[in-house]
């Protein structure tokens, strides 16, 4: 992996990891669905004028590139985001990041059964290791008690978000890649405004700190981040980029306790050092073998 990749992977995981803290602020004075069906609405026209600004049109989109849109629009956005922000009304948001970040492991999992992918030994203990040290943060952070039905949403979210990721590597060649971040958003706006009327009301305690964290969560994880994890998956590939959600528990936990107050305890410091090993390891089971000079 290349120093430019490691940024994107880096920067995509701060910004995705924030995304939790300021999904937290708006959850607790606005209804989860219609607040999130409002993003993507306003993030999908975004998107698509930038991308129509960069001569880019959704008339060239592949069949491949279509159908990677419907299902991003559907798994990553209605499914993934829709079941997260409905959680977070009773969960912590350092614990949903710390959920979000098993997603890497069911990536691994489905592309080795459903798509023939393989990782060396190393790879697989990177991934166990990963695990290993979102269960420390996890048991320490239940301890004190979460919400069952929400820790059960958050992990069917991340399962969402695994297929979406395997499905994202077609959407990434042959460009438009702006078009196809717009167009997405605009799938997963139009499912949840369908959905959202049957379960929410519009209940919305207007505050600056409402404002402040919707648009941040329009402009930076809603655009800004999908547009860099769309580019890291086409440079890297799905299983090594989502190796960089392993962050997640780390930048989520750090986020929610800087602007949330949520505690930040020594479970959390060993949990996330267990996890960034993990990370080491499988991106050093993927690269190319050093090539030796023959003997003389």
């Amino acid at each position: 992996m290349d120093l430019r990749a490691l940024l994107m992977g880096l920067a995509f995981a701060v910004m995705w990891a924030s995304a939790f803290t300021s999904t937290r602020m708006i959850v607790t004075e606005a209804p989860p669905l219609m607040a999130l069906a409002l993003r993507f609405a306003l993030s999908g026209v975004v998107g698509v004028m930038i991308a129509l600004a960069m001569g880019q049109t959704w008339r060239t989109l592949t069949r491949a590139q279509w159908r990677a849109v419907l299902i991003l629009g559907l798994c990553q956005n209605a499914l993934y985001l829709g079941l997260n922000w409905t959680a977070m009304q009773w969960i912590e948001a350092g614990l949903a990041s710390i959920i979000a970040a098993t997603m890497p492991l069911m990536v691994a999992a489905l592309g080795w059964s459903l798509m023939g992918e393989r990782l060396r030994p190393m790879g697989v203990g990177g991934l166990i290791l990963g695990v290993v040290g979102v269960a420390i943060i996890m048991g320490a952070r239940l301890q004190g008690g979460s919400d069952l039905t929400g820790i059960v949403m958050c992990f069917v979210a991340a399962l969402a978000l695994a297929v979406a990721t395997l499905t994202v590597r077609g959407a990434s060649s042959g460009g438009n890649v702006m078009m196809i971040v717009g167009l997405q958003m605009l799938v997963g706006a139009v499912t949840l405004g369908l959905i959202a009327p049957w379960f929410e009301t519009w209940d919305v305690t207007y505050t600056p700190r409402l404002v402040v964290a919707f648009l941040y969560t329009v402009i930076v994880p809603g655009l800004v981040a999908t547009w860099v994890w769309f580019m890291l998956v086409g440079r890297i590939g799905a299983v090594r980029a989502a190796t960089f959600h392993f962050l997640t528990p780390f930048f989520g936990v750090a986020t929610a306790a800087l602007f949330l107050g949520e505690d930040l305890g020594a479970g959390d410091v060993i949990g996330v050092a267990v996890i960034m090993a993990g990370i080491l390891a499988v991106q050093l089971s993927k690269a190319p073998p050093v090539k030796r000079p023959p003997p003389s």
